[in-house]
């Protein structure tokens, strides 16, 4: 695979619902440092209503970047041992993003963020 033939996916396009972003990812490729992967499972969090979004409890430090800008990418500590990659979603001050939860070869969330 050419990486350098990669792009990277337009903001616009985290700045949609987090279920068709979630939906969206699948097959798309996930690049870092020189390796790509193509991204197998997604989960998405949808706003404080959802019991699964780790803002449903409230606003705090450990989340603040899910109510960040979309397409922001950051990583969550859940359970204090599983780091978990997620891309922010629709709009700013809304806490909503997906979990990717699986490339190829490697699955389950927190397998991902050890390499």
């Amino acid at each position: 695979m050419d990486l350098e033939k990669l792009r990277p996916l337009p903001r616009e396009f985290y700045a949609r619902k987090t279920v068709k972003v979630a939906k969206e990812l699948l097959g798309k490729y996930l690049v870092y440092k020189n390796k790509a992967w193509i991204i197998t499972e997604t989960e998405a969090y949808c706003g404080m209503k959802d019991k699964a979004c780790h803002a449903s409890w409230r606003k705090r430090a450990s989340c603040e970047h899910l109510w960040g800008r979309p397409g922001h990418l950051y990583v969550y500590l859940t359970y204090g041992i599983h780091y978990m990659l997620n891309i922010v979603t629709e709009k700013n001050n809304y806490p909503a993003a997906v979990l990717i939860r699986g490339v190829d070869k490697i699955n389950g969330p927190g397998r991902l963020t050890n390499f």
